[in-house]
């Protein structure tokens, strides 16, 4: 059986998509043009006429697209057809996938960095802005983070938030792990006979 090359699937721009699968690029790019007809129904039409243009339109999109994630070109989408009354170009579309971080809820690189080092112990407990800025200063290290210079310290967090970020986009889910809850058995400090009896018995027990 032939398999559709991506690019020819762009060419059908009435195809639906379901939002409970993972999207791809082609999916991406077919998703938002429907949500730009939608939202600039009569600006739309005027722009893209010619099934032609249309078609055309996506594959070009399409080729300037492939470097974000699917998730990230719905979310620019959404965030432009709430803040724009026109029809993005291209450029104004870039611009909205480069804003990036912020569509996902993530905090700049900035913003992380001087929670990450103020966010007080325990570290598990605290009301992280998001889960990538917990796992970041843990990475980077919160010895490190608390004792090291900005100079230092940043650009090795910024590292670490960079890569968590990405991951984010791409659709992962961070949690951060409970903390270990305390034990029910209350220890009890030996007396000094009990502690020499059993010094006693290990010794026996190691034949020394």
């Amino acid at each position: 059986m032939a398999i559709t090359p991506a690019a020819d699937r762009v060419a059908e721009p009435d195809q639906d998509y379901a939002n409970d699968r993972e999207l791809d690029h082609v999916d991406a790019v077919n998703q938002i043009f429907a949500e730009f007809e939608f939202a600039y129904h009569n600006q739309f039409h005027k722009a893209f006429a010619e099934v032609e243009a249309l078609v055309i339109a996506k594959k070009y999109w399409l080729s300037n697209l492939e470097r974000y994630s699917p998730g990230q070109i719905v979310a620019a989408a959404k965030h432009v057809i709430q803040s724009q009354d026109y029809l993005p170009s291209i450029a104004a579309f870039i611009r909205a996938c480069e804003a990036g971080t912020d569509l996902f809820g993530l905090p700049s690189v900035r913003q992380a960095y001087v929670e990450a080092c103020s966010a007080s112990s325990p570290k598990k407990e605290f009301n992280w802005s998001h889960e990538a800025v917990y796992h970041a200063g843990r990475a980077a290290g919160w010895y490190f983070l608390a004792n090291e210079p900005e100079a230092t310290a940043f650009p090795v967090f910024e590292y670490h938030y960079e890569q968590l970020c990405r991951r984010v986009i791409y659709g992962e889910e961070l949690t951060i792990e409970a903390p270990e809850a305390l034990s029910d058995k209350v220890e009890r400090k030996l007396d000094k006979e009990e502690a020499k009896a059993r010094l006693t018995k290990l010794k026996k027990d190691l034949n020394l």
